[in-house]
């Protein structure tokens, strides 16, 4: 344990629990749903309401060996390549294979997908898969109707859940295992302010850090908070410096800042092109599935040419779709893009890379433990080893599903341990807040430095530049900006310069482009140095402590979570 803590008020109330999930995305409501089956007490905490995570807003579907002349290996085969030899192959098989018959009982808990005229599951294909495997709902609109069964589900079963509620520190007993978290509940409720659930497994499914950089494909809660307090917490991360940037990110102009429209994936799926300004189409001849490569590979050949023909975007175009089409397959993203005054049945969409998935986060083993006995993770905040350097496209909703359902199992299979009461640390450090407007400045300082396109020289500005915020935040400010004060902003700023910091430590350390980084000052890939990953910890001086496994495989999470043979 570190015993840094975030600068917060003590708990003013507090409740008991068996399990608290925090995050309500597909990962946390499918694991607070397996736990109150199995007869524990669960608590779900979320940021806004249960059904604002990032999962309503996935798009594209989610990928599992369901079609006919598809097959386990085949969609493994498929991960492997787009993790670009750093996935770990134990996690990938458990997802392949238990992939399927989890899809099969997200249905069954009320999951509507779309199906074909024969009543089958409509199935279509996305970058880096070679077999349609993507399974959609309300044409592209999966996420939301995944989040609408869930949060049915967990309303029907009445399982408790505090919303609203920002996660701020881990509680821990005498022996140093999970006792709970606390919390600040916004606004008022049956809990307001700052308080604490206490529970001997606390489940951080709170999804990615996509705010950490001025334009993403992330709604605003996506601020790195779950990783944050697992570094505060002593747990280890890893893998943060693949950050996955989606290709195909409606172009709202160089200013445009926050959540950005996404342009699903499964619209080059369905045959659209990309093409520059002169209608030609620049990823044939790129690689052997054009259009629909793996995502690091299309977000770097647009970025090449936007450079190249000195532009700030590229064009999709599926004209060629007819209104119908866009209509029936498509109305989310064609009322997105009318919105904005293009319409996609008569002219191409402007589109660029944006910040979309963190392929890193806390390190798990195959049941979702960290190096933190009690602490499970899952989903976007979870390094599980199956997405490797680069995200397979639809793979990260069906990581949520299974890791979830064996994080769940796990806990089952340990409630005979008495919980702990939560003792403070004997020599708690507090975390000062950074200056006001510092958010901003980490956002501008990210996008500029440790964006799409990195090198030393960018990597080292944007470090220099974190660290002065940093430094500026333990001084108490500085005579321009003062310290903010403890509140929802605040923290949440504090969690984006944390993460902000490791992942630009880790990109500077990795010299080599793999998957979804690519460093222009190393534009191979080199696997005799950095086929391995980097695991990074917060020492209790605040520094820190990045250090490369010694194999592309991660070592043991903790003595008692050995890996699965």
């Amino acid at each position: 344990m570190t015993g840094i803590r975030l600068h917060a008020p003590a708990p003013g109330w507090a409740i008991d629990a068996d399990v608290v999930v925090v995050g309500s995305g597909v990962a946390g409501l499918t694991a607070a749903l397996r736990c109150t089956a199995a007869g524990l007490r669960t608590v779900v905490v979320t940021k806004a309401r249960l059904d604002d995570g990032s999962t309503r807003w996935a798009q594209g579907g989610i990928a599992a060996a369901l079609g006919e002349g598809d097959s386990p290996e085949q969609h493994l085969d498929d991960t492997l390549v787009a993790g670009a030899g750093l996935c770990d192959e134990q996690a990938v098989h458990a997802l392949v294979t238990e992939g399927p018959d989890a899809v099969r009982r997200l249905i069954a808990t009320g999951a509507d997908f779309d199906k074909t005229s024969e009543g089958e599951i409509a199935l279509t294909r996305e970058g880096g898969h070679h077999r349609r495997r993507i399974a959609h709902a309300g044409g592209d609109a999966t996420g939301a109707e995944i989040s609408r069964a869930l949060v049915e589900a967990i309303r029907d079963r009445g399982v408790r859940t505090i919303e609203h509620a920002l996660v701020l520190d881990l509680l821990t007993d005498a022996e140093g295992r999970t006792a709970g978290v606390t919390l600040h509940v916004m606004g008022e409720g049956q809990h307001d302010g700052v308080g604490a659930v206490h529970a001997p497994a606390v489940v951080l499914a709170t999804g990615g850090m996509g705010q950490v950089f001025s334009a993403t494909t992330n709604p605003a809660v996506s601020t790195g908070d779950g990783v944050a307090l697992a570094l505060r917490a002593g747990a280890e991360v890893s893998d943060l410096e693949f950050v996955q940037f989606h290709p195909t990110v409606l172009f709202l102009g160089a200013d445009a800042e926050g959540q950005q429209p996404l342009v699903s994936e499964a619209v080059r799926g369905e045959g659209a092109h990309l093409v520059d300004a002169d209608g030609v189409r620049f990823m044939l001849g790129q690689h052997e599935l054009a259009e629909l490569a793996p995502r690091d590979i299309v977000a770097k050949a647009i970025t090449r040419r936007m450079r190249e023909r000195g532009t700030e975007h590229m064009y999709l175009d599926a004209r060629h779709f007819g209104a119908e089409m866009w209509e029936h397959r498509f109305p989310t993203i064609l009322a997105a893009c009318r919105a904005h005054g293009i319409d996609p049945v008569t002219e191409p969409i402007p589109v660029a890379p944006a910040a979309h998935y963190a392929s890193g986060g806390v390190r798990t083993d195959l049941r979702g433990r960290t190096t933190v006995p009690g602490l499970y993770a899952c989903g976007e905040v979870a390094c599980t080893g199956v997405h490797g350097a680069n995200r397979l496209a639809s793979n990260s909703l069906l990581e949520g599903l299974v890791f979830a359902e064996r994080i769940a199992e796990d806990i089952t299979a340990r409630t005979a341990r008495v919980p702990g009461a939560p003792v403070p640390h004997p020599a708690p450090v507090i975390l000062p807040l950074p200056v006001a407007g510092a958010r901003t400045r980490i956002q501008r300082i990210m996008t500029a430095g440790a964006g799409v396109l990195r090198s030393a020289a960018s990597l080292r500005e944007a470090a220099e530049a974190l660290d002065a915020l940093h430094t500026d935040a333990l001084a108490g400010g500085t005579d321009d900006s003062k310290a903010a004060e403890p509140g929802v902003e605040s923290w949440e700023t504090t969690n984006l310069l944390c993460v902000a910091r490791v992942l630009v430590a880790a990109a500077r350390r990795r010299e080599e482009t793999r998957g979804c980084h690519w460093r222009e000052d190393h534009p191979e890939r080199d696997d005799t140095a950095w086929r391995r990953h980097l695991v990074v910890r917060l020492t209790p001086e605040r520094a820190l402590d990045v250090r490369p496994t010694e194999t592309h495989d991660f070592p043991p999470t903790a003595a008692d979570a050995p890996r699965e043979p």
